[in-house]
């Protein structure tokens, strides 16, 4: 028997039944709301017990997590539901059975689907064959659930968002590239110093760009990071080698040397500006003790807020 596909969805709630596959899925409306609901949520989280309730999520993890794994499964149960892990070695999402028949069979037994993952490819191929929600949890490409968590981190210590100034040095990786996007719908200043060769992807920056043309952002991408760190109200970076690309970790310690958070590049910034941290950090390579530990650093808030923001998006997509 076909199983209808979703169900319309209710005015009150655009984002109902809907995939969060990248920044660009959400406009800025949708990225506000979010935000007032994860705030509400991390204010009063006996209000959301029930919120979920009988809902189940499916999270598919190719890549090992501390964060997103335990947000995403806390979060779920946080509102009532449930969540059901699938490793690798269980599902293995294109060869032990096709992207295809996976998402035909989970969508008979589960609410929504969290995957993270390698190619971006794997999680839009799921979504396209999949009538329940899909969330990227993480891909080479994009990594949309951190930068909501990281613009949500932003907004309570700074109280606003629009005509800040985050800089951003380092490599030119899928955090930068969902934090860019993020930046471009909610009017931020956003600058990646990046070494020639390990720039953002031109088409992201290209979008971005064109949406910061509708919002008043500014996206500017560089290879100076002491020009980027000039007068930032934030400074982020990420690790220099990510999973998949450690026979590159020394050629990479090489070039991103000058890169390197500590206290000479901190120091261009405002005295006020906050520090920022994907996590997991490579202290003493991308940043110094000095900086990750002082006043300053946000990164525990940061990790924090990714539980808040995610719980946000599966009452939006999966609540009824």
């Amino acid at each position: 028997m076909k199983r209808t596909v979703r169900r319309k969805r209710p005015r009150h709630n655009p984002l109902h039944g809907k995939d969060l596959l990248s920044i660009a899925d959400l406009s800025g409306d949708n990225i506000k709301r979010i935000f007032r609901i994860a705030l509400d949520m991390k204010a009063h989280p006996r209000k959301y017990r029930k919120a979920l309730e009988g809902k189940i999520m499916a999270l598919i993890f190719e890549k090992p997590s501390l964060r997103t794994r335990t947000t995403f499964d806390v979060g779920i149960k946080q509102l009532g539901g449930d969540s059901v892990y699938l490793s690798p070695q269980e599902i293995n999402l294109g060869k032990r059975e096709s992207i295809h028949d996976v998402a035909k069979n989970l969508e008979r037994m589960v609410d929504g689907v969290m995957i993270r993952t390698f190619g971006h490819d794997v999680c839009t191929s799921f979504a396209e064959h999949s009538a329940i929600p899909v969330i990227n949890g993480l891909t080479d490409f994009e990594h949309p659930c951190q930068a909501l968590a990281d613009f949500l981190t932003i907004h309570e210590c700074k109280k606003r968002v629009t005509g800040l100034k985050v800089s951003y040095v380092g490599d030119g990786n899928n955090v930068v590239h969902s934090l860019m996007l993020a930046a471009a719908r909610l009017g931020a200043r956003f600058c990646a110093a990046t070494p020639g060769s390990y720039a953002p992807d031109r088409d992201v920056v290209a979008r971005a760009q064109e949406i910061a043309q509708e919002t008043g952002a500014n996206i500017v991408v560089q290879t100076d990071p002491v020009e980027a760190a000039a007068n930032a109200d934030v400074i982020y970076t990420d690790t220099w080698t990510s999973m998949g690309q450690e026979k590159e970790a020394e050629q990479r310690r090489q070039v991103f040397r000058p890169y390197q958070v500590n206290r000479e590049l901190f120091s261009r910034a405002k005295p006020d500006a906050l520090f920022m941290h994907c996590l997991p950090a490579h202290r003493g390579e991308e940043v110094v003790d000095e900086i990750i530990d002082s006043p300053n650093s946000v990164v525990f808030q940061e990790a924090e807020n990714r539980l808040h923001v995610q719980k946000a998006v599966m009452l939006e997509l999966l609540g009824d």
